[in-house]
């Protein structure tokens, strides 16, 4: 499958390449991409540092510096977000306390679903796939990434996003993971009303998936 980024998303990701940076695409725009749906956000991630893109960019605004995100304003109007590789070092089932990271696989290795851990190289046109996402998504299943239980425990709002993501692309919950699903739903409780109001607007379609 073809990924066609909008022109802005291969300049940034140009610039980062040759300032030394390792730098990929992630998220939902390469998991529509890869399912052939329109894109959505396109977000980098990058062995940059929020100075260093900073310095490497004249347009930039610090949306979420504290956890490694820069938006980049680029020619086209549009603000991308670009993020230092992360890992998660604590969590608490409400959200993670994170630190960067050296690879991309180390990134990878903190999202939710497999299909979500999937990235994308524009330079190269590679793509790096450590959690066998693609065969999840070509026989329509969700899975986590990594032990399931762990991973809801982490933040309990994935049990919404896994019925979310279910029933938007047609995917069977795979055994394991639907029984840790199940299990997690009591400690749903302990979530702010704002993230799952937010979480609910996604499922009726108020704000992109």
């Amino acid at each position: 499958m073809q990924l066609t980024p909008p022109v802005a998303v291969l300049e940034i990701a140009t610039k980062l390449h040759r300032a030394g940076h390792d730098v990929w695409a992630v998220g939902g725009a390469v998991r529509d991409g890869l399912l052939g749906l329109p894109g959505g956000d396109w977000d980098l991630a990058t062995s940059a540092r929020p100075e260093d893109v900073r310095r490497i960019f004249r347009r930039t605004v610090p949306v979420g510096i504290e956890h490694g995100t820069v938006g980049v304003l680029a020619g086209d109007g549009v603000m991308y977000e670009v993020t230092t590789f992360r890992r998660d070092v604590e969590t608490n089932g409400r959200h993670a306390v994170v630190e960067f990271a050296q690879t991309i696989n180390e990134d990878l290795a903190r999202r939710d679903f497999t299909f979500n851990a999937v990235a994308w190289h524009p330079i190269h046109d590679e793509i790096r796939d450590p959690f066998h996402g693609l065969d999840d998504l070509r026989n329509a299943t969700l899975r986590t990434v990594g032990e399931a239980s762990a991973r809801f425990a982490e933040d309990y709002l994935r049990v919404l996003r896994a019925l979310r993501f279910a029933g938007h692309f047609v995917l069977q919950v795979e055994p394991a993971t639907w029984d840790a699903l199940r299990a997690a739903v009591p400690r749903l409780g302990g979530l702010s009303a704002e993230r799952v109001r937010e979480e609910l607007y996604k499922v009726l379609g108020r704000t992109p998936h």
